[in-house]
């Protein structure tokens, strides 16, 4: 991660290769997410490979989609877009961490889209929801950090980015998938 000379605030990820362990100020930010944020890091202190329970909301919201079709938003948003956010595994599942009041507004950008049945629509998960996230720690098992919290003010893509690369990578889903022959033999 680099900081843009003359915006000391402003941190700007340069590629998510090797960005899977979460860093000490990574682990402070998701856990100021919760009301009493010390007691979580002392939990993940003391068990470093357990996954948690995080409010949504306040401090990030998270956009819950298919494992292959958030793998393909990562590689769009790092390839030709702004690049993206915390990003992990959990039960076959990606979740996409993303600005306060993504939640809300996407849904609401994808009905003007007016998005079909082709691929369903994502989760997303703000204020009043929570989500299990990854262990700090690596470990086996099904949940992992993609794109691992790395600092206190993580860039978090907002609706729009998220459904710019929702769009584009269902719609290359579809194309991939679904010009296929039911009936061919392959």
């Amino acid at each position: 991660m680099t900081t843009l000379t003359g915006c000391a605030a402003l941190e700007v990820r340069t590629s998510p290769a090797s960005a899977t362990l979460v860093t000490s100020e990574g682990a402070a930010w998701l856990a100021s997410a919760c009301a009493l944020p010390h007691d979580t890091l002392a939990a993940w202190r003391a068990r470093p490979a357990a996954p948690a329970a995080l409010p949504c909301g306040t401090t990030f919201d998270v956009v819950n989609v298919p494992l292959v079709l958030g793998r393909r938003m990562l590689d769009l948003l790092w390839a030709e877009g702004p690049g993206s956010g915390p990003a992990a595994v959990h039960r076959g599942r990606t979740l996409l961490f993303a600005a306060p009041g993504t939640a809300q507004r996407l849904p609401a950008l994808l009905a003007w889209e007016e998005w079909g049945e082709t691929t369903a629509a994502p989760l997303c998960h703000g204020r009043g929801d929570a989500v299990t996230v990854p262990p700090l720690a690596p470990s086996p098992g099904p949940s992992r950090w993609l794109v691992a919290p790395d600092s206190r003010r993580p860039w978090l893509p907002g609706a729009d980015s998220l459904l710019w690369a929702f769009l584009h990578a269902a719609r290359l889903q579809v194309s991939i998938f679904g010009s296929a022959d039911p009936d061919a033999n392959v």
